[in-house]
């Protein structure tokens, strides 16, 4: 009786990627962009702007619970999310524009996944040393003091990176220094403590050890961005025609070899662990570290530089022939990229002129539909209405409701002998208001009349108006 062979296994288990530390520009390049981003994400929610008494002075707020959003000097309310929304067009026409232009440097050197797991991967080098020594480490069975004393300090420093994660996160939601202060106390509400731990386990799980299968396997934009490049596309490539054959292969016993000498040092320093010598491949992230790994090398040996470079699919031919490719700026500004700059200018210009022009006053009008009218005691017809006053300034204003229509109509508001309501700063005031028609007047005795409330800012003028409709006597008939 034959033993039977196990059928082969679909799945491979992840085998750890340790990069080596390489230096030149765009790892530079990358320092920068990583200061800059974490810089602003950690620093922002402390920033403070007055806007006077009884606001949040907090430069960038999301208040939810007042379903409003600050920065600095713009505050967007909740019926203005088309605001919000513009700027997410905004983002995505972004994307496609880089994208096309110079392939994923969005997923290389900003994407938060690729910052925190660069941050991490610096903190592992500090603590392990580099490549070398890491791998030693991790191919280390044996548990002991030294093993542990490291892979202990490691994870604790990679968990307070998580923690500061977190905590700033919840940071643009409420005010910072007094959250801060009720986080460490146990006043802080439960729904802030849960935030912070589950993007303090996020953080630390993904830039600590998924690291690369986030952009493989659950970051959607690798499928995508085959849509959005072209030959035209500037993104990192190995010019084969110039590296080939390399030192090892079996065509360099035959023919002349190339100028790849096959030390594997793009290969070493990539943090997806994949050689680009291979081609264009999904889960390159073009973060360009192969390119100053691969100029160290050739200047070492005497080679010109570029190997490995940005360059596009469409100078291979003339490339191939000895020409000089085409300029950079052929590549990035074409019909294509063109068009994603107009469209991402476009959006820009609509939301700033949108901003510009909204009025610091706004209302809405909502006619009482249970009854429609109310016959008074002397015969006169009145009509209720609920009218929301905005006030968007930063003190109160007092606010003159009017009415345009039939002269004979006349404004009464609830509370108030008075057409004039004190609307606090920065704040939505629901106010009632009665329309009422003199008896055996056109208005009285009529179906239904056209209406313009008007309020008036009287501190300065500014004006906003809605229309609605008077029902009369008539309405019923």
């Amino acid at each position: 009786m034959t033993d039977q062979v196990p059928p082969p296994s679909l799945y491979t288990s992840r085998e750890p990627i340790f990069p080596r530390r390489v230096s030149g520009a765009f790892r530079n390049f990358k320092w920068i962009i990583m200061a800059v981003t974490l810089g602003i994400y950690y620093v922002v929610p402390w920033f403070r702007w007055d806007r006077g008494p009884d606001l949040p002075n907090q430069a960038v707020l999301l208040d939810m619970a007042n379903r409003r959003f600050y920065f600095f000097w713009i505050e967007i309310w909740s019926h203005e999310f088309y605001f919000v929304a513009g700027l997410l067009i905004m983002a995505g026409l972004g994307l496609f524009l880089f994208t096309s232009a110079l392939g994923r440097v969005w997923c290389g050197y900003a994407c938060p996944q690729t910052v925190w797991t660069d941050l991490f991967i610096l903190v592992e080098r500090w603590v392990e040393g580099d490549r070398n020594a890491r791998l030693r480490l991790h191919r280390q069975e044996k548990m002991d003091a030294r093993k542990l004393r490291l892979r202990l300090t490691k994870w604790t420093l990679w968990l307070l990176i998580a923690l500061a994660t977190g905590g700033a996160w919840v940071f643009y939601f409420a005010d910072a220094p007094t959250l801060f202060t009720n986080l460490f106390t146990g006043q802080a509400p439960a729904v802030a403590y849960i935030t912070v731990a589950v993007l303090t386990a996020a953080t630390f799980v993904f830039g600590g050890f998924a690291r690369e299968q986030i952009c493989i396997y659950a970051c959607p934009w690798p499928r995508i961005q085959g849509a959005m490049m072209d030959e035209d596309t500037l993104t990192v490539a190995y010019r084969g025609w110039r590296g080939e054959p390399r030192k090892h292969s079996e065509e360099a016993k035959t023919e002349p070899m190339g100028d790849c000498i096959d030390c594997m040092a793009c290969v070493n320093v990539c943090p997806m662990g994949i050689d680009i010598r291979d081609g264009q491949q999904l889960e390159c992230i073009t973060c360009a570290l192969c390119i100053d790994a691969c100029d160290d090398v050739m200047a070492k040996i005497g080679k010109p530089r570029g190997l490995i470079d940005y360059i596009a699919l469409s100078d291979e031919k003339l490339e191939r022939a000895g020409n000089a490719p085409r300029s950079v700026w052929r590549h990035i500004f074409r019909p294509r990229t063109m068009l994603y700059t107009a469209l991402w200018s476009g959006v820009g210009v609509i939301l700033l002129v949108a901003l510009f022009i909204r009025a610091d006053i706004e209302m809405t009008v909502a006619p009482e539909r249970n009854p429609t009218f109310v016959t008074l005691s002397d015969g006169s017809i009145r009509n209720t209405y609920d009218i929301r006053l905005r006030n968007k300034n930063n003190d109160t204003r007092p606010f003159r409701i009017t009415i345009k229509g039939d002269p004979a109509l006349r404004v009464q508001l609830e509370g108030t002998i008075y057409s004039i309501v004190d609307v606090p700063a920065d704040t939505s005031y629901l106010q009632r208001v009665y329309v009422v028609a003199p008896p055996r007047s056109d208005a009285a005795e009529g179906a239904r009349a056209d209406i313009r409330f008007w309020v008036e800012d009287l501190s300065n003028g500014d004006r906003a108006y809605r229309d609605s409709s008077f029902n009369g006597k008539g309405e019923t008939q």
